[in-house]
C-alpha cells in the first residue's frame, strides 16, 4: 500500500517539483486556489472549515502546506491578506495534521533573517524585517511549537518550474534576455543562496522517510550572490560576449522593489549534512540543469 500525501498550495513552482518528486512512490492529492494543471483540485486553505473537510476526507499519511504569497511588495501592501495567507493558513495546517495525527510539512525562507551576519545556520535566530518576512517566520514558529510531528524546511532564491510557473529571479532574467536585452542592471548588494526545486522536494522526501522530524535550512551548496548568479546564467545559456551585465546597487529598483530586503540570505544546510540527508547540490550544477531541462528553445 503506498503512503497517501495531501498537498495544499501545489500551484506554483515548488508545487509542480513536488507533483514530479512524489506522484510515482505516493498516492497524492494536490489542490490549489489557482487551479493551473489537470492534476489540481481546487482549495483555497485559508478557509478553515474546507481545508479540513478535503484534508480528512483524502485520510493522508503527510500533510504538505507549501502555498504562500511571496511577492515582498505585494505583501507590504496587502499585510492582513499576507498574515492569512502566510500564517493563519498554517495555523489551519497544524490543527488538521495534529487532529489526524499526521505529520505536516512548512516551506520556510531564508527571507526571515535580518542579513546582518554573513551566514545563517540552522540555529541562527532570526530578526524579520517586513511584512513578508514577518508572516512567514510566525507561521515556522507555530509550526515548531504546536505540530506533534513535523519538518520545516528554509528555501533561499528558488529556481524552478521554467517560465510557466517561475516568476522568480531567473525567470526574470531570461525574459528580458528572450526580449532582446542587451544589458541587464543586477543588484550588487544581494547575497544568497539559490535552491533548485527538484533538490529541495528530494531532500524532503528523504526526510520524511527516514522520519527525521524538526527544522532545517535547505538551500544548494555554495554560497553567491544575485550578480554572480545573473554572470553564471548568461555563460549558461552562451550569451556572455553579447549581453553587457551592469552592477547597481539596489537603491536602482527602489521603486519597483521598495519592500525591505536583507544583505544576506546564505544559508548554510548544517543539520542536512550531520545527518547525512543532504540532496541539495551546488547551485550551480542545479542551474545547469535547470536551464537545461526547461529552457530549451526558450530563447
Amino acid at each position: 500500500m503506498k503512503k497517501r500525501i495531501y498537498i495544499a498550495g501545489c500551484g506554483g513552482m515548488l508545487g509542480e517539483a513536488f507533483y514530479k518528486q512524489f506522484k510515482d512512490d505516493y498516492e497524492i492529492k494536490c489542490t490549489d486556489k489557482d487551479v493551473n494543471e489537470d492534476w489540481l483540485t481546487f482549495l483555497d486553505f485559508r478557509d478553515f472549515e474546507a481545508y479540513k473537510k478535503d484534508v480528512e476526507a483524502f485520510k493522508p499519511d503527510y500533510l504538505f502546506h507549501l502555498g504562500a504569497y511571496t511577492d515582498l511588495e505585494f505583501c507590504e501592501e496587502n499585510k492582513d491578506d499576507t498574515y492569512a495567507t502566510n500564517t493563519m493558513s498554517v495555523e489551519n495546517a497544524v490543527y488538521i495534521a495534529n487532529n489526524l495525527n499526521i505529520p505536516l510539512l512548512y516551506i520556510s525562507t531564508a527571507g526571515i533573517f535580518d542579513g546582518k551576519q554573513d551566514l545563517y545556520d540552522d540555529w541562527d535566530l532570526p530578526n524579520p524585517l517586513g511584512a513578508y518576512a514577518r508572516a512567514k517566520y510566525m507561521g515556522e514558529r507555530f509550526v515548531c511549537e504546536n505540530a506533534n510531528r513535523f519538518v520545516v524546511c528554509r528555501a533561499g532564491w528558488m529556481m524552478g518550474a521554467g517560465p510557466k510557473k517561475d516568476k522568480k529571479f531567473i525567470q526574470k532574467l531570461m525574459k528580458q534576455l528572450k526580449n532582446g536585452n542587451k544589458e541587464l542592471f543586477i543588484v550588487n548588494d544581494k547575497d544568497g543562496t539559490p535552491t533548485y526545486t527538484h533538490d529541495f522536494a528530494k531532500t524532503v522526501k528523504e526526510l520524511i522517510e527516514k522520519e527525521y522530524w524538526g527544522l532545517y535550512n535547505c538551500v544548494c551548496g555554495g554560497q553567491t550572490s544575485r550578480l554572480e548568479v545573473a554572470q553564471e546564467l548568461v555563460k549558461l545559456v552562451g550569451k556572455e560576449n553579447e549581453i553587457k551585465i551592469t552592477s547597481v546597487s539596489s537603491d536602482y529598483f527602489k521603486d519597483v522593489y521598495y519592500a525591505e530586503r536583507p544583505p544576506s540570505e546564505r544559508l548554510l544546510t548544517k543539520k542536512l549534512e550531520l545527518r547525512g540527508v543532504n540532496k541539495m547540490r551546488d547551485w550551480k550544477i542545479s542551474l545547469k540543469e535547470y536551464i537545461d531541462n526547461y529552457y530549451q528553445n526558450y530563447l
